[in-house]
């Protein structure tokens, strides 16, 4: 047991170590510089739908996203299928298949897949600018292996590998990364949570192919040469999140959760978000968030297109009481300017 504080005091006293040099590092001005984005976008209903406070009490397979500690709830074996409708009107799809199966006593194996859809944009050339040729597809894609364990009634740890591809017809980068996080249950009803993870560390990536080499003629040359283009290499944008969590357990049938977290971007403006989830009978459970930048609620200062309020809702039903056997269909919303929000709507099943 005393290794176990150990170990989670050493990984709390190394990420407060690292704060103060990622919040350095999370200058406005390399805002852009990072590849990759998408690793910072949340295809999660729940976690979503109050701005991704849950840092320190997430669980189950959004917890890939949020913080990878709270995989170790996972009951016995738990499926969710998302779709998202990224920036309503950009014409742009996420679909996210999560699998999360508790293996032993207190470990919990998680696989997830996300995939980004941009619909077909034409093809075009320097001899032709307005297209004409036919149409391409980018193909984005996030593969994750997790896996979390229990090791205390409070103590809770767990790390993340994920593999990401990007690629068009002629040009892709290949890339992995790891996260890792804790999470810290207290109080006299375990209605006390503290958190922390560390998101996206990983080594730089680039793009290669055969879209970044030109086919020419050398004067007074007959046969063409190939000249290729060497890409820059880019980094991963890197995250620390630090959350608490208080749950204020009215009665069997009412609860509400306030939380509140501190995002720490390395190339992105610094973030607090704050929330809120209130259940009913663990049949109903609405929420709603806020998420807060330098600028954000200025139009002429903002530079993200959120513009920070979350909501969504969940509607579980029980199919086996006995087996503790759980269908929900949840959704959740987010405020942009432009475009019409993002909207999430999953399936999930608990069984």
């Amino acid at each position: 047991m005393k290794n176990i504080y150990k170990i989670t005091l050493t990984i709390l006293l190394t990420g407060i170590l690292v704060l103060p040099l990622m919040s350095l590092a999370g200058n406005k001005d390399r805002s852009g510089q990072a590849g990759a984005s998408e690793l910072l976008i949340n295809p999660w209903a729940r976690s979503s739908g109050w701005g991704g406070v849950n840092v320190a009490n997430s669980y189950g397979i959004e917890s890939m996203y949020t913080n990878i500690a709270g995989l170790a709830f996972t009951q016995k074996t738990e499926l969710v299928f998302s779709h998202t409708q990224w920036l309503k009107g950009s014409d742009i799809d996420i679909n996210t298949f999560g699998l999360a199966q508790k293996v032993g006593e207190a470990g919990v194996l998680g696989l997830s897949m996300m995939s980004l859809r941009f619909g077909d944009l034409p093809i075009t050339t320097k001899e032709l600018p307005d297209g004409g040729v036919g149409n391409f597809s980018p193909n984005y894609m996030n593969i994750n292996i997790a896996y979390a364990k229990a090791f205390s009634n409070s103590i809770y740890g767990g790390f993340n590998f994920k593999v990401i591809s990007e690629s068009i017809s002629d040009v892709s980068a290949t890339g992995v990364a790891i996260d890792a996080g804790i999470q810290y249950v207290t109080g006299e009803k375990e209605n006390v949570k503290f958190g922390i993870s560390l998101k996206n560390i990983g080594p730089t990536m680039r793009f290669k192919g055969d879209g970044l080499s030109i086919r020419s003629f050398l004067p007074g040359q007959e046969n063409m040469f190939t000249l290729e283009h060497r890409s820059a290499d880019f980094e991963l944008p890197s995250q620390l999140n630090i959350g608490g969590s208080y749950r204020f357990i009215m009665n069997d049938v009412h609860s509400l959760t306030l939380a509140g977290a501190f995002i720490s971007n390395s190339f992105y403006k610094d973030q607090y978000s704050i929330g809120a989830e209130y259940e009913l009978k663990n049949y109903l459970m609405l929420r709603g968030g806020y998420l807060y930048e330098d600028g954000i609620t200025s139009e002429a200062d903002r530079t993200t297109v959120f513009t920070g309020p979350s909501a969504g809702c969940s509607i579980q039903v029980p199919l086996n009481k006995e087996k503790g056997s759980v269908f929900s269909i949840d959704y959740s919303y987010r405020a942009t300017n432009p475009f019409n929000g993002s909207h999430t709507i999953a399936a999930r099943l608990s069984f």
